[in-house]
Order: C-alpha cells, then sequence, then structure tokens
C-alpha cells in the first residue's frame, strides 16, 4: 500500500487549501481513511476520518465546520477541503488507511503517506 500526499503550501489565513492522498496497490474501499497532522515540536494529532465508503464523517473540534473530509474510491484519492485556514493550522499534514472505524488514535492506522507542509501565515 502506497499513499501520495499532494497539495501543501503557504496560504495567508482565511484562504483555503486543498490536499489529496492518491493510493496505490490497495482496494481503497477496504480501508477507512484519515487525515493527521504535526505541528513543529508537537505530537501528531488526529484531524478528520472517512468511513469506507465515504458514508460517515467524523471531525476533530478544532477543525469541524471548516475541514471536509471526502474519498473517490473509484479515483482511490481521498481529499481534505480546509476553508477559513488559521495560523495555528500550520502543520504537516499525513493521510493515512485504517481498518477500524471511529477512533482518533494514529495507532490504529495501518499505512501513511509521507506528509506535506501546510503553512498559513498571519
Amino acid at each position: 500500500v502506497q499513499l501520495q500526499t499532494f497539495g501543501g503550501g503557504l496560504v495567508q489565513a482565511g484562504d483555503s487549501l486543498r490536499l489529496s492522498c492518491a493510493a496505490s496497490g490497495v482496494t481503497l474501499s477496504s480501508y477507512v481513511m484519515g487525515w493527521f497532522r504535526q505541528a513543529p515540536g508537537k505530537e501528531r494529532d488526529f484531524v478528520a476520518a472517512v468511513s469506507w465508503r465515504g458514508e460517515r464523517l467524523l471531525y476533530a473540534d478544532s477543525v469541524e465546520g471548516r475541514f471536509t473530509i471526502s474519498r473517490d474510491n473509484v479515483k482511490k484519492t481521498v481529499y481534505l477541503q480546509m476553508n477559513s485556514l488559521k495560523p495555528e493550522d500550520t502543520a504537516v499534514y499525513y493521510c493515512a488507511a485504517g481498518r477500524k472505524w471511529g477512533t482518533e488514535s494514529r495507532h490504529e492506522y495501518l499505512y501513511w503517506g509521507q506528509g506535506t507542509l501546510v503553512t498559513v501565515s498571519s
């Protein structure tokens, strides 16, 4: 299983950005997909998750209402639409694939992308 993450960059506060995670070597619908982020000097935190066919969504409180996770199992791609970005959203963002729904623990995810840096300036 390989996950490749795209779409990071430098934006200003209030801007939007969309991250993509392209999967290969996997039937994407077999996995719960999640996004995590890691700010400098901090642990890797849960951001959002989408269930196998997209019927259920889960968000961290800090991004609820601003970020939207979605997936396209035919294209084998997962997206994270980020709106109203804040400086505190600055982090390396990772996509991950797991088998268990409803958990925010990074330890429940089996495969990880390489990460993409999002920097939000004030």
